[in-house]
């Protein structure tokens, strides 16, 4: 399971002209499923996108998780991010969960986040989406498990 996360001063999603799901500051998080995730390393991932210091304390330093500013967190599958770049011209997704099996980790980790979290907004899974952002710093990290 791989996440992209990105400090933001706000991001949204829009779907057919409608938006479906926004934040203000926080971590807008491009979430891909591979065929070998489970549960487990959802919860394990969400940990650490919830705990992941990446705000700026009182000294300018990045000292703080999101847990700790109770910032946003909008979620947005993106099964891009696990595709083999490594050779050709084209990428590879065979590595990729299949779309039922990546849709109902995608539930979980929403709903885990939801419960672990009071500011959680989410894409459509499978969608065709518009994601706006406004990235800040930038700081962008991607985390694996």
């Amino acid at each position: 399971m791989k996440g992209l996360i990105q400090r933001v001063s706000h991001a949204s999603v829009v779907v057919e002209g409608e938006t479906v799901g926004a934040i203000d500051s926080g971590l807008l998080l491009l979430l891909g499923v591979e065929k070998n995730d489970d549960e487990q390393k959802a919860d394990k991932l969400l940990d650490r996108i919830l705990r992941y210091r990446v705000f700026s304390d009182d000294n300018g330093k990045m000292n703080l998780s999101l847990a700790d500013t109770g910032g946003g967190l909008l979620i947005v599958s993106q099964f891009t991010l696990v595709a083999d770049t490594r050779k050709g011209l084209r990428p590879s997704f065979s590595s990729g969960a299949t779309p039922e099996r990546g849709k109902a980790l995608y539930d979980h980790f929403v709903t885990s986040a939801s419960e672990r979290h009071p500011d959680v907004a989410t894409g459509i899974f499978g969608a065709d989406m518009k994601v706006s952002l406004l990235n800040d710093g930038p700081v962008t990290f991607m985390l694996d498990v």
